[in-house]
């Protein structure tokens, strides 16, 4: 059965694109992860701060290897680094994007998607 992890991100309105530059900047590191199935980042459209990094796994067991892995390690160390040659690190005022995070697990109960030409 998948497990789900949604990453709820609260990101003040001068740091959503900055936020977004670091995942773009990131892009490619986790689909090659064993077990990996979906990747997005939802971003509010009104009445909240808080962006959702909604990523999808085969098993909780994939997830958590994933997380220890040098992948995860290695994406968290490049969005530092751009951030910091950009000015936008520690000691230089902005530090992260995010001011707060909490980590959501779910298990898939149900899941569907669209119908194929060949069904």
């Amino acid at each position: 059965m998948s497990v789900v992890k949604i990453n709820v991100l609260n990101v003040p309105a001068d740091m959503r694109e900055e936020l977004e530059r670091r995942f773009s900047n990131r892009a490619g590191m986790v689909e090659s992860a064993d077990g990996f199935e979906w990747f997005e980042l939802l971003r509010p459209v009104e009445g909240t701060e808080r962006y959702l990094v909604y990523t999808r796994w085969r098993s909780e067991e994939d997830f958590q290897k994933w997380q220890q892995g040098e992948a995860f390690q290695r994406g968290h160390a490049q969005a530092a680094q751009a951030a910091q040659a950009q000015g936008h690190g520690h000691g230089h005022g902005q530090g992260p994007a995010a001011t707060g995070s909490e980590l959501w697990t779910f298990e898939v109960a149900e899941s569907t998607g669209p119908k194929s030409a060949e069904d």
